[in-house]
């Protein structure tokens, strides 16, 4: 028999921006699917409708679809196995909740949060690891109506059983085991009727047949848990992995708090999405091969054995050398459509194309690119004092012959042979006067991309 396929899985919460230790998590378990043929699925969990906006959902579409981590099965592209959105699922996990609590895998709970409170600091203060005590699982028929005609809402605990080590192979980690004991029994159901993460997530992996995922560390300690519900309702369960938490440059995970951006950021500011994959496939992931890599490429290249237990740093410093990467990978054509919303308008397309091909070799975001337009369309320069007194140093009559010789038609070698000047004399005060320094782009491709015009007003703005 043909083994299954993978199918692997991101399962995000749209309550904000996408950060880059999410898309880490997209892009590897995308990589892990297509390494060998599998599908990789979007779900969306939406069942905290307190912080959900349709606007995170959209945005957080969009992005993935700007990184290139396409799915296969989800919204907008239904498998068999939807609604992708899990505030659209109440009708699938109702009645496997009702049959948790008919074979008494579940109570209602109506501890409120106070008292659920009291009880974790008392325990805390006795030392002992804090879970849940048991409060509702001991109540009887008539204290549940009691409470009920009181007005509680209850929510849904799931019922441990009986105290045992629960084993599973973590992708990442290895083996694995958990003492029942200390878990206690976990809500599946809040109050408010909506299930909790612990079912939904784990019913949904099983319902979708994915086989694994890859995940933050920070859901290890929830493994145990999902298993248990998965068990109890007869459903296979996905080999899960737990990735190592990205770090920012204070050593804690990525948030705002320490400087962290998020991929519609980036995007902003002009990074590429293959420069921010290349860098994410390296951060918590070995590879020998140090070149940009594409999608394809780096899905060939991923090996789970090769998936490391330690935190993985985000260094900006990194993220700018693969930018810096593959930017000198682009061909001129997807270069201007790079810098396109960067560019001037109303410039003429050819003057566009110039201009990109002139000032690419000194930019390594999109957004760098803003300090050169003045230069190459016109608009106030940016003096260096070094530059003016180059500049002023030169003399008129040195102005004066490069702007009768700056026709339509002009180049270095014309300019040049004008000036009768060879070497910096002849560079440093050209380029001084036509850009408000000594040193940026190679003057040839400048020249090029400048209006002639704009270069005679420059010019003969020394010659006075």
């Amino acid at each position: 028999m043909n083994p299954a396929p993978v199918v692997t899985r991101f399962a995000p919460s749209p309550t904000g921006e996408l950060h880059l230790g999410n898309v880490r998590t997209a892009l590897f378990n995308l990589l892990l699917a297509r390494r060998s043929g599998g599908r990789f699925l979007l779900r969306i969990e939406d069942t905290d409708a307190a912080r959900t906006r349709a606007t995170h959902v959209q945005a957080l579409e969009e992005d993935l679809g700007w990184l290139g981590l396409d799915w296969d099965e989800g919204p907008g592209r239904d498998a068999g196995h939807g609604p992708y959105r899990q505030s659209e699922r109440g009708g699938i996990y109702t009645p496997l909740l009702g049959r948790l609590e008919a074979e008494e895998r579940a109570y209602p709970c109506y501890c409120s949060s106070a008292e659920l409170e009291l009880s974790r600091r008392a325990q805390l203060a006795a030392g002992r690891p804090p879970r849940y005590a048991g409060t509702c699982a001991r109540l009887d028929g008539a204290a549940r109506a009691a409470r009920a005609a009181a007005g509680a809402r209850p929510a849904l605990r799931f019922r441990i059983g009986a105290d045992r080590l629960l084993r599973f192979d973590d992708l990442v980690h290895g083996p694995q085991q958990f003492d029942t004991a200390l878990i206690g029994d976990f809500v599946i159901r809040r109050d408010d009727g909506t299930p909790a993460f612990f079912f939904a997530n784990a019913v949904d992996d099983s319902l979708m047949r994915v086989t694994q995922v890859l995940r933050g560390e920070d859901h290890l300690a929830n493994t145990p848990r999902q298993l248990l519900v998965l068990e109890a309702l007869g459903l296979s369960a996905p080999r899960y992995g737990h990735l190592p938490l990205l770090t920012g440059g204070d050593g804690t995970p990525l948030s705002k708090r320490n400087g962290a951006q998020s991929a519609r950021e980036l995007r902003a500011a002009g990074y590429g999405a293959l420069a921010i994959c290349n860098l994410l496939f390296r951060l918590g992931h070995s590879c020998a091969d140090h070149a940009s890599l594409s999608l394809e490429e780096m899905a060939a290249r991923f090996d789970p054995g090769r998936l490391q237990r330690a935190s993985a740093h985000l260094d900006p410093v990194q993220l700018r050398h693969w930018q810096s990467l593959w930017v000198r990978s682009l061909a001129p054509e997807a270069a201007q459509a790079w810098l396109a919303g960067f560019l001037p308008a109303a410039a003429a397309p050819a003057q566009r194309a110039a201009a990109v091909a002139a000032l690419l070799p000194n930019i390594v975001t999109a957004g760098e690119i803003s300090e050169w337009l003045p230069v190459v369309f016109g608009g106030e320069l940016r003096w260096e004092s070094a530059a003016r007194a180059a500049a002023e140093a030169a003399g008129a009559e040195f102005f004066r012959a490069l702007a009768a010789a700056a026709t339509d038609n002009a180049d270095l070698t014309a300019l040049r042979a004008a000036s009768g000047r060879q070497g910096v004399a002849f560079f440093a005060p050209l380029r001084a006067a036509l850009t408000g320094r000594l040193h940026g782009p190679e003057l040839a491709p400048l020249l090029r991309a400048m209006a002639p015009a704009l270069v005679r007003e420059r010019l003969a703005a020394w010659t006075r």
